[in-house]
């Protein structure tokens, strides 16, 4: 088990940042599967504090990321909907006794469950993802990690690991080995055929990281911010938002989400079987994570462990869902 674990100092860091007295008790509200959220109010108002997770706040490059995508929040709140951290002492990032925060102010809004989200939702994302296409992020001098390469994850550790551990996912990831070394590879050769184009956006435009008041979408969750493929982002975007209740891609909504980024932006022109094979990356990023937080090898506690055995589980068949789906998109584009 890890040694390093969350350490909540609510009413200290509500000093530190002169937010007033803590009113009650925070209340732990969904902030996705990475990081803690709380909703807290005080004397002066109410706040969303996101814990950061200790064991990402370890990588090398964490804490630059994390200035860097709230920057990126900030120039895009000038265009589209957007909520960055509250800056204070001239930084957005705080520490407590070795735990970081982001603190933002609270919004009256909710996110979208997939059966919530209609045609004219999908549209107005489209028309949200291409305004931050075109927004220029280039005075922020963000670097551009991607020209490191990725690398093909060894599966065959996480199968050895996982016999050892007795994992809930061990059969599951074995079955599927092959094909994941394969959408590895297609997955790579396409990023190193879209690098040559890219733009600074948010990454990941998932519905939960929209927030809607009034039929206005707020985007939150900006930590993944950076570069991009334009039309990799676009056909991601249009993926999670035409998810339907059973895993599937509902056209109608997928075409309205290209539909409202045609609108601003112009006709998307790609090879988009390459495009989609590119997409592969991030999900299997995400399943290895998850295999890394299932083994306790970068995990907090037993909480985050579960959380992460859930998600291989649930990563896998996705991603299966995602191959199975790719030929019918490719002729929905075409």
């Amino acid at each position: 088990m890890s040694h390093i674990q969350y350490n909540l100092q609510f009413e200290a860091l509500c000093r530190q940042l002169r937010l007033g007295e803590v009113i009650g008790i925070p209340e732990a509200i969904s902030g996705g599967f990475l990081h803690r959220m709380y909703a807290v109010e005080t004397a002066t108002g109410k706040y969303a504090i996101k814990a950061l997770n200790p064991q990402i706040m370890l990588r090398p490059t964490a804490m630059a990321n994390y200035i860097a995508s709230e920057d990126i929040a900030r120039i895009a709140a000038g265009k589209v909907g957007a909520l960055p951290a509250i800056r204070a002492n001239g930084t957005c990032l705080h520490e407590i006794e070795d735990q970081y925060y982001l603190v933002f102010d609270w919004i009256d809004g909710s996110s979208l469950t997939s059966a919530e989200i209609t045609p004219e939702h999908c549209m107005k994302m489209g028309d949200v993802l291409a305004e931050l296409h075109l927004t220029d992020f280039s005075g922020l001098n963000i670097p551009d990690h991607r020209s490191e390469g990725a690398q093909l994850i060894n599966w065959n550790r996480y199968l050895q690991l996982g016999r050892v551990n007795d994992a809930e996912w061990l059969n599951l990831l074995l079955a599927n080995q092959a094909m994941l070394a394969e959408w590895n590879a297609q997955a790579i050769e396409s990023e190193n055929l879209l690098s040559a184009d890219l733009v600074i956006s948010h990454r990941d435009l998932d519905p939960k990281n929209v927030l809607w008041n009034q039929g206005r979408p707020i985007v939150i969750d900006w930590e993944a911010a950076g570069y991009v493929n334009p039309m990799k982002e676009l056909i991601e975007t249009a993926m999670y938002w035409s998810e339907n209740t059973i895993g599937l891609t509902d056209q109608e909504k997928f075409t309205a989400l290209i539909n409202g980024y045609k609108q601003r932006y112009g006709s998307p022109q790609a090879n988009w079987s390459i495009v989609l094979a590119g997409i592969f990356g991030g999900k299997l990023d995400w399943l290895e994570y998850n295999l890394k937080r299932s083994l306790w090898i970068e995990c907090t506690d037993p909480q985050e462990q579960r959380i992460g055995t859930v998600q291989v589980t649930e990563t896998i068949q996705g991603i299966k869902r995602y191959a199975d789906a790719i030929p019918q998109i490719v002729n929905w584009l075409r």
